[in-house]
């Protein structure tokens, strides 16, 4: 399910955030889906439950899953991810672009890369079908 890599720099709450960020967008977790409880997922990853809640109260607060009291943690709909974080991710793309612009890219080297990263051809780019 998740990997955590002990040397990376991120702290391990980051490490857990992002992988079951990934799980979600990428629809290995679909909406509606169950998590491991707390203390499941501490066990499995050999950590403390705490550095688990903190990585699950960080995606809830991002709008990646929701908790039932009693019930457990759940994926979250797609519609439902936070207003802000996706405003927050736009001005971090923003900046990047900016800077990538600066540092001589072109504008069109930048669509193409965010057209490989859609899965559109440049024959699909062209008809203009959005």
């Amino acid at each position: 399910m998740i990997q955590l890599n002990y040397r990376d720099a991120r702290p391990i709450y980051e490490q857990v955030r992002d992988g079951l960020r990934h799980l979600v967008v990428t629809g290995a977790l679909q909406a509606g889906d169950k998590l491991p409880s707390v203390r499941a997922l501490a066990s499995s990853l050999a950590i403390n439950p705490n550095t688990i809640q903190r990585a699950y109260e960080s995606l809830e607060q991002e709008g990646y899953l929701y908790t039932i009291s009693g019930k457990g943690s759940f994926a979250a709909p797609q519609t439902d991810v936070n207003a802000a974080r996706r405003e927050g991710l736009l001005r971090r793309f923003d900046a990047s672009a900016a800077e990538l612009l600066f540092l001589g890219m072109t504008a069109r080297e930048l669509s193409l890369r965010l057209d490989a990263l859609a899965g559109r051809t440049p024959a699909e780019r062209s008809e203009k079908h959005d």
